[in-house]
């Protein structure tokens, strides 16, 4: 309750606002490049940095990160716009949606807690069956991947979309005349939100960056001085519990159109079960889990086996290449010398043809 309070005191007047961007796309050539899908971009490659290279510090390769990422971000990506086709399925399934709109994913829709779970399964699958333990990778995943998030809201800024009621805070976000996806934003009674050119918004988008940022920084502190006293996997539920009980808060603010159970909005239901399978696991591996360094050790047996297969296949690639180049070599030279035979018959024939005309001359004269 203190928390909402806070947030009803935070409703003072300001003249002052948060402009929103002027453009949400822009065309090169005959390509039209939408914001939003820059921003989930950059947000993939900067927690792919940030998890490469913490990963790579507790004894993991190149090549298990690369292949974690492969499998994790497109079944992370599907299982986002799956979720999200759940919250809003009035926008994709008749008789009101085209189910077309499900491949749009250039228009927006993503939702994190539905690529949790997507991109979790694969990953799960991934490290099960390459012997490392997936909750080590998460705990190298979870600071980044609040980074992440923190960058990827900035697309709803630009989108204009996923705002909360209206305020004269002095950070309020005014809405402008650019085409984006925010223009056609239905609030919770169905009806168009209040009129932008008169009202300013909660920036909810902020408010999230700002919790995401301020997680991300407090994991890696819990990282960094406490990972000794941590088992396995303790650093991602925290992550839940985090991102959950900000998200649950945060969602319950927004006045856009969401399914609902129980007059409750799905993501907030959806974030309350992020904070209670947090609170579970992480009570669970308090007294059954696996210390980190049981879990490292593992990591660095599996990566200096798969250095090894690597340098094995590398030293048999070398070994047909420089196979392939000896038979080629002795091909040339047994060409060679037929050739050079070839050419010896050949003058010999015409030494014998020089000396029968030779003959022939003598017996005419």
């Amino acid at each position: 309750m203190t928390f909402i309070t806070l947030f009803h005191y935070l409703l003072t007047p300001s003249p002052l606002a948060i402009p929103s961007p002027p453009i949400s796309w822009f065309k090169v050539g005959p390509f039209v490049i939408h914001i939003y899908a820059i921003t989930m971009l950059c947000a993939i490659i900067v927690a792919s940095i940030l998890t490469w290279w913490r990963w790579k510090k507790i004894g993991g390769t190149t090549t298990q990160i690369l292949d974690l990422i492969l499998i994790g971000v497109p079944s992370g990506l599907v299982g986002a716009r799956i979720f999200n086709c759940i919250t809003v399925p009035w926008s994709y399934f008749p008789p009101t949606g085209n189910l077309l709109n499900i491949f749009k994913v250039w228009d927006g829709g993503l939702a994190i807690f539905g690529g949790i779970i997507g991109g979790g399964i694969a990953v799960w699958l991934w490290s099960r069956h390459c012997h490392y333990s997936v909750l080590l990778f998460a705990d190298c995943l979870a600071p980044a991947f609040l980074v992440a998030q923190a960058i990827g809201r900035l697309g709803n800024w630009f989108n204009q979309e996923l705002y909360g009621p209206p305020t004269t805070l002095p950070w309020g976000l005014r809405l402008n005349n650019a085409p984006a996806l925010g223009k056609n934003e239905l609030c919770y009674t169905g009806q168009p939100c209040p009129n932008p050119a008169h009202t300013l918004f909660q920036p909810m988008f902020l408010y999230e960056i700002i919790w995401d940022l301020a997680g991300a920084l407090i994991l890696w502190l819990i990282r960094r001085y406490c990972a000794k006293k941590l088992n396995t996997g303790e650093i991602f539920a925290l992550y839940l519990i985090w991102y959950g009980c900000g998200r649950a808060v945060i969602e319950t603010y927004r006045i856009n159109l969401s399914s609902e159970i129980f007059g409750i909005r799905i993501n907030v239901w959806a974030s309350l079960c992020a904070v209670l399978i947090g609170i579970i696991l992480f009570i669970f591996l308090l007294f059954k889990g696996v210390p980190r360094k049981e879990s490292i050790a593992q990591l660095k047996k599996v990566s200096h086996a798969d250095m090894l297969k690597m340098k094995l296949q590398d030293k048999a690639s070398q070994d047909i290449t420089s196979s392939r180049d000896n038979i080629a070599a002795r091909n040339n030279t047994s060409s060679h010398d037929s050739l050079k035979n070839t050419s010896s018959n050949n003058d010999s024939n015409n030494n014998l043809s020089d000396i029968e005309n030779i003959d022939h001359s003598t017996d005419r004269s």
